[in-house]
């Protein structure tokens, strides 16, 4: 089977933690290429990791021909401009999140490479994952009624400051780095956009970054999702969501195990019952998914205007951070 040569922008821990040993296994995507600004950190990265090219410096990855697709799992404030040099470069991305620093950044992300005809998807791999097909489809069908409320949790303890989750300049953070999971599951399960966001952020002394955040995302028609989001806490994850007719809760929403079923909770008036979904890895699944839509020239599982909708309330987040009041999520 046809597999599509994989370039890497950056020696990402990221990657080696969570990526280079699902791919081993994917159907789709060969690991081709690694990009870093020191050849020789690139050179190792290579041989410990299975690629077959290094490269000096992101440019000259983007110049070699024969690398079909690049994943970018760069500091967030350099997303933007890599996207658009992929683009350039012919390159279709998969980009780590947020895709940007903002919504306008990220539509004008969107809109240049839809000019350029190239592909482009923001990396939020939970949502590829059978635990969260399956969810999605439970909460859409109306078995639980009308979803009225869902809650959102994901914290970690990270008081590293060479860290770059840690360092304001490079785009760090929690609202940036794990609130827009919270966010994106929020919007998946209610069935459409906030209207209006109430944030309070604390933020630390040292780093400037916003370390907790709690939330309230305003649907209209008196439906309202809460979450909280952390990195200096306890770490902990779970995502739930209330209807009129019944409950429903993720065990492990977002870093979920590769070879561990899905649990899903779905407690209705007829009883209880526990969902085990298939045993999948969600970045092989997610970027096999990606390399078939390559294949196929069809648009991205996860379109690029989902992750500008994600960006304006992740806006509207910081914004009610810094007035202490309701704000509105922009349109775009």
């Amino acid at each position: 089977m046809e597999k599509l040569r994989l370039g890497v922008l950056g020696c990402s821990f990221h990657y080696a933690l969570r990526i280079a040993t699902p791919l081993k296994r994917a159907e789709l995507v060969q690991p081709y290429g690694i990009a870093s600004r020191d050849g020789i950190k690139s050179g190792n990265y290579a041989k410990k990791w299975g690629f077959a090219k290094s490269y000096g410096s992101y440019e000259d990855l983007l110049k070699d021909p024969n690398i079909d697709f690049v994943y970018c799992p760069l500091p967030n404030h350099l997303h933007l401009e890599f996207i658009k040099k992929s683009a350039d470069a012919g390159k279709p991305i998969l980009c780590e999140k947020p895709l940007c620093l903002n919504a306008a950044e990220a539509a004008e992300a969107a809109e240049y490479c839809e000019k350029k005809g190239v592909l482009l998807m923001e990396a939020f791999m939970y949502k590829l994952h059978p635990q969260w097909v399956r969810a999605a489809e439970i909460a859409k069908c109306g078995e639980l009624g009308t979803i009225m409320s869902t809650n959102g949790v994901f914290s970690y303890d990270n008081k590293d400051p060479k860290n770059i989750r840690n360092q304001i300049e490079t785009g760090g953070g929690a609202l940036y780095d794990i609130g827009c999971y919270t966010v994106s599951s929020a919007r998946l399960l209610m069935g459409g956009e906030p209207e209006r966001v109430m944030c309070t952020l604390t933020r630390d002394p040292v780093f400037k970054t916003d370390i907790l955040a709690s939330a309230l995302l305003d649907f209209g028609g008196n439906r309202v999702s809460t979450m909280t989001v952390g990195t200096q806490i306890y770490p902990y994850q779970r995502v739930s969501a209330f209807g009129t007719d019944g409950t429903l809760y993720v065990e492990v929403p977002f870093n979920m195990y590769g070879d561990y079923p899905g649990h899903i909770k779905v407690v209705t008036g007829i009883g209880e019952r526990l969902i085990k979904t298939e045993i999948a890895d969600q970045y092989r699944v997610e970027f096999d998914a990606f390399a078939r839509a390559l294949l196929d020239k069809t648009a991205a599982p996860v379109p690029s205007c989902d992750a500008v909708a994600n960006m304006a309330v992740l806006d509207a987040l910081y914004a009610s951070g810094a007035s202490g009041k309701w704000e509105t999520v922009k349109k775009y």
